[in-house]
C-alpha cells in the first residue's frame, strides 16, 4: 500500500490545508509542508532501498505495485506502478513541491488554505500521473492535474492572470480530449484482437492493429505529450502561464507539469506504437531542434525575467524530445537525466525570481543591476543556477543534454549539428541575464533583504543535487535503467541509424552496462 500511501499523504493533507485556511494560513502552510517532507522522505527510502534491486526486463516487472478492481465490467482497474525511472519522477515531485510550498511561505497572504489545498491537488495528479499504468486511471489524474493549477494562476496569479489561466485551459484541455479518444481507440482494437477489454497497460503493449490506426491513435497522445512538453509550435500557452502565475504555480509549471509530458512520451506514446513512431521519429528530431533554437533565441529577446525563464524550458525540453526521438541507450539516459535536472534547477531560477519581485514588485530586468553588491547570497544563487542552465560541465544539465546529444548522433548527425548550437546559445542568454540581475550596473536603489534561512535551504539542496549529478551520475542511471528495460522499443527504427552509428545493438548494451547503466534498451532495431 506504499504507492496508495504516496496519494493519500497530499490528498489528505489537501483537505486539511482547506479547513486550516479559514481559521489561519500558518497551519495550512505547516501541514503543507509537512506533508511533502513526509513524501521525500519515504520515496528517498524507496529510491535507496531498490535502486540495486534487479528489474524484469518486460512490462509488468514492476518494483512496486499495487492492483484493485474499480470497473471490471469495463476493463478498468485501480493500478499502479513504480520501477527505478517511476520513484525518480516521484522523487523530484516530492522536491520541487517543499521548494512551492516553502516559495509561497510569505507570498500567499488572502486564502491561503484554498491556494495549498490546491497546490497538493496539482501535486496528487502528478504523482497519479508518474505510477499510473492503468491508462483510463492515467487520464484520470492527467486531467486532476489541471483544474487546481487552473485556479492556482486564475486566483493568485500576476497581471494577465485570467488570459493566461484560459489560454493554459484550452491547450491542455483539447490534448487531453484528444488522447481520451486514443485511449479508448486502443483499449477497443485490444478487444478486437484478444476478445476481451482493458486499458492496462501491459495488455496494450503489443496490441495488434494496422499502420493507419496505429498512426492515428499516436496523435492523439502526441497531442497531449507535446502540448504539455511543450514543444513548438505547441508551446504558446507556456510563457504566459509562468510569467503570470504566482511563484508556486511557476514552480510547478516548470518543475513537475512539464515532465509530464517527457514521461509520457517514453513511458506511452512510443512503447504502445513502436512501428508508428519509428515513421515520425525524423519529425520529432525537426521538432526538437526547432524548440532549442527558438527557445534559445525567444530567451535572449525577453525583458520580462519570468517569461526569460519560461523559453529557456522550451529550449531544454526539445533536448528531451531530440532524445526520445533518438530513442538509444545514451540518448533516453541523457533524456532522463535532462528531465530530472531541468525540473530542480529552474524550479530552482522560479523561486528566485518570484523571491526578487517580492522584494523589489517588478520582474522588468531594465529595473535591476547591481544586485551582487546588495544581496549576494541570492546574487550566488542567481550564478550557480544560470550555469546550470547554460550547461556548466560539472553540473548535471550538462551531462543530460550532452548525453543527449551522442545519443541523437547515432540517429542524425545533421539533427545533432544543429541542436549543439544550443550550448551556444544558452551560455548567451544565461550571461545576459546575470549581467542584467547582479553584476550591471544599479538601476534602482533597492533596500532589499537577502535570502532568508527558509529560502536557502531548498536552494542549497537543489545546488548540491545538481552538482552530484554532474559528477556520480550513476545512481539516476541505474535507476533509470530499471525503468528503461521494460521499455518496448520499435521494431524498425529510421533503418539508417545502426549503419550512422557503427556499433551493434549488443555492443551499445554493454557499453551501458560497464557505464554503470544497468542493462537499458538496445540500439534501434534489438528487443531488451
Amino acid at each position: 500500500m506504499i504507492l496508495v500511501c504516496l496519494l493519500i499523504i497530499p490528498l489528505v493533507a489537501a483537505l486539511l490545508c482547506l479547513a486550516f485556511g479559514f481559521r489561519t494560513g500558518a497551519g495550512a502552510r505547516w501541514v503543507a509542508l509537512l506533508a511533502m517532507v513526509a513524501e521525500l522522505v519515504i520515496t528517498v527510502t524507496l529510491f535507496a532501498g531498490y535502486q540495486d534491486v534487479p528489474h524484469s526486463p518486460a512490462p509488468g516487472g514492476w518494483l512496486l505495485e499495487t492492483r484493485a478492481s474499480w470497473f471490471p465490467q469495463l476493463g478498468i482497474s485501480f493500478h499502479l506502478a513504480a520501477d527505478g525511472m517511476s520513484l525518480l519522477f516521484v522523487l523530484l515531485t516530492a522536491l520541487v513541491g517543499s521548494m512551492a510550498v516553502i516559495a509561497s511561505w510569505t507570498e500567499i497572504k488572502e486564502s491561503a488554505g484554498f491556494f495549498h489545498f490546491n497546490l497538493l491537488l496539482t501535486l496528487v495528479g502528478v504523482i497519479g500521473v508518474f505510477l499510473a499504468v492503468d491508462l483510463f486511471l492515467f487520464y484520470f489524474f492527467w486531467e486532476l492535474m489541471l483544474v487546481p493549477m487552473f485556479f492556482l494562476i486564475l486566483s493568485w496569479g500576476h497581471e494577465r492572470r485570467v488570459y493566461a489561466a484560459v489560454k493554459f485551459l484550452i491547450f491542455t484541455q483539447f490534448g487531453g480530449l484528444f488522447m481520451l479518444v486514443s485511449i479508448l481507440g486502443l483499449a477497443f482494437a485490444h478487444k478486437h484482437a484478444a476478445g476481451a477489454l482493458s486499458f492496462d497497460y501491459a495488455d496494450l503493449i503489443g496490441t495488434s492493429m494496422n499502420g493507419t490506426t496505429a498512426t492515428l491513435l499516436l496523435f492523439g497522445f502526441l497531442a497531449a505529450f507535446l502540448v504539455k512538453l511543450p514543444a513548438v509550435p505547441f508551446h504558446a500557452w507556456l510563457p504566459e502561464a509562468h510569467t503570470h502565475a504566482p511563484t508556486g504555480g511557476s514552480i510547478i509549471l516548470a518543475g513537475l507539469l512539464l515532465k509530464t509530458g517527457a514521461y509520457g512520451l517514453i513511458r506511452f506514446a512510443v512503447p504502445l506504437f513502436p512501428d508508428a513512431a519509428s515513421g515520425l521519429a525524423p519529425y520529432g528530431m525537426v521538432l526538437a531542434v526547432a524548440g532549442i533554437l527558438y527557445g534559445a533565441v525567444m530567451s535572449f529577446s525577453q525583458t520580462d525575467l519570468k517569461r526569460l525563464i519560461a523559453y529557456t524550458s522550451v529550449s531544454h525540453m526539445g533536448f528531451v524530445l531530440l532524445g526520445v526521438s533518438a530513442w538509444n541507450v545514451l540518448a533516453l539516459q541523457g533524456a532522463v537525466i535532462q528531465i530530472i535536472c531541468h525540473g530542480i534547477g529552474t524550479g530552482a531560477l522560479f523561486m528566485l525570481a518570484g523571491a526578487l519581485q517580492e522584494r523589489i514588485h517588478t520582474r522588468e530586468l531594465s529595473r535591476m543591476g547591481g544586485l551582487w553588491t546588495k544581496v549576494p547570497r541570492m546574487s550566488g544563487m542567481w550564478l550557480v543556477f544560470a550555469l546550470a542552465a547554460l550547461g556548466l560541465p560539472g553540473l548535471g544539465n550538462f551531462l543530460g543534454e550532452f548525453l543527449v546529444l551522442l545519443g541523437s548522433y547515432r540517429a542524425s548527425i545533421a539533427a545533432t549539428a544543429i541542436a549543439a548550437s544550443g550550448f551556444i546559445l544558452a551560455t548567451v542568454y544565461a550571461l545576459w541575464m546575470l549581467w542584467q540581475l547582479a553584476f550591471g550596473p544599479r538601476r534602482t536603489a533597492w533596500d532589499m533583504a537577502d535570502l532568508s534561512v527558509r529560502e536557502m535551504l531548498p536552494l542549497g539542496v537543489a545546488v548540491g543535487l545538481l552538482i552530484w549529478i554532474g559528477l556520480f551520475p550513476q545512481s539516476v542511471i541505474r535507476a533509470a535503467a530499471q525503468g528503461l528495460n521494460s521499455l518496448r522499443p520499435p521494431t524498425e527504427w529510421s533503418a539508417p541509424s545502426r549503419h550512422n552509428a557503427g556499433i551493434p545493438d549488443r555492443d551499445l548494451v554493454e557499453r551501458g552496462t560497464r557505464t554503470g547503466g544497468g542493462e537499458v534498451p538496445g540500439g534501434h532495431n534489438a528487443r531488451p
